[in-house]
């Protein structure tokens, strides 16, 4: 009925005030990858812990004051994105390099690799497809560079033939994976305000491609369903988020702007229930605003982690809250399952498992 803290590690140089820790752990085969604020990618054994290696990917004429990027598992190799436009397949094994191909510009997403092949975009949208056997470039595409955007960034989407390109200015590009080919586009405007972060576009929580439907959202305010084949909106619903959702069976969980936990119904988009998220830390002087990331499905419970060093468990049925676990501190990513074990990393890099 609650969580079990069951190991932590120091996974590196943690966020502050300059740079911040924007990466998500990756689980495979019972080892988990982390990468820190300062661009350092470690392997940690999931069942207690243990460092196994240790890579710094920052290039030797730079200096380590970038922040960003991602990984992604794929095969025997470990793709990393860089905020030193560069993208970098490790060795799982040992962290050797085994190729660096730079690109056009930094890279705050993380890759996502499908049919051999790594995708990866840049902060300026321009999206490079490189083969993931030796780093070579197959095909680019290049969208419309925003003046503006959120800290983070989406990781782009994959299926099929199909890989959609999220980018800052609110644009959704659907495009051939083998050739690169355009299929269609979507612009995900909200409701501008002037003068208000709410006004920024940018789509940075990761699309999710499930059963021929694209659900994806943007910061400025709308969420929306879209038929993968056709590039045609099914639904859409005025709810802003910066967070990844997680589609579960015919529902879709996610965390609005406004620190809400929403649950929509996949097919039609229509609201089920709503569960508010404490806003600030101190309430009664609206100070200290918390910054939720997630949710997680993960045990019959949604998990979200909040930037006050908490996090919450809640009913996916309903909504309500099922209880609460202290974090060591506060979490600015989602946390990630695996194995019926939940990892957090915290702002300050350090990686903590729970069961």
């Amino acid at each position: 009925d609650s969580l079990e803290r069951v190991w932590s590690a120091d996974a590196g140089t943690g966020g502050g005030d300059d740079r911040k820790l924007l990466t998500q752990p990756v689980v495979a085969d019972g080892v988990v990858y982390t990468m820190d604020a300062g661009s350092g990618v470690r392997a940690f054994r999931a069942g207690d812990g243990e460092r196994l290696w240790r890579r710094d990917v920052t290039p030797e004429s730079e200096g380590a004051d970038q922040f960003g990027g991602g990984l992604a598992v794929a095969g025997d190799r470990l793709f990393v994105t860089t905020a030193y436009a560069q993208v970098v397949a490790l060795d799982r094994e040992d962290g050797s390099v085994l190729w660096k191909q730079n690109v056009s510009g930094p890279v705050r997403a993380a890759p996502t690799v499908h049919k051999g092949r790594v995708v990866a975009v840049t902060i300026a949208n321009h999206t490079h497809v490189l083969s993931a056997e030796d780093g070579s470039e197959v095909w680019d595409h290049r969208g419309v560079a925003e003046g503006a955007a959120m800290l983070g960034a989406a990781a782009p989407a994959a299926a099929g033939d199909v890989v959609l390109a999220p980018y800052t200015n609110g644009a959704l590009v659907a495009l051939r994976a083998g050739s690169g080919t355009q299929l269609w586009s979507d612009v995900l405007a909200g409701v501008r305000r002037s003068g208000s972060v709410s006004s920024i576009n940018d789509i940075s929580g990761r699309p999710v491609i499930d059963e021929g439907r694209v659900i994806a959202a943007t910061n400025s305010g709308l969420t929306v369903g879209i038929d993968l084949r056709t590039g045609s909106r099914v639904w859409e619903k005025e709810i802003g988020t910066t967070a990844n959702p997680w589609v579960a069976g015919d529902y879709v969980y996610s965390i609005t702007n406004r620190a809400e936990v929403v649950c929509l119904d996949e097919k039609t988009g229509r609201v089920l229930w709503v569960t508010r998220l404490p806003r600030w830390e101190d309430p009664e002087d609206r100070d200290g605003r918390i910054v939720w990331s997630g949710p997680v499905l993960a045990g019959d419970r949604l998990v979200v982690a909040g930037s006050h060093g908490t996090a919450f468990t809640l009913s996916p049925y309903d909504g309500r809250m099922l209880g609460r676990e202290p974090l060591p501190e506060g979490v600015l990513v989602g946390p990630v399952v695996a194995d019926g074990t939940l990892y957090f990393q915290t702002n300050g890099a350090d990686l903590v498992a729970y069961r």
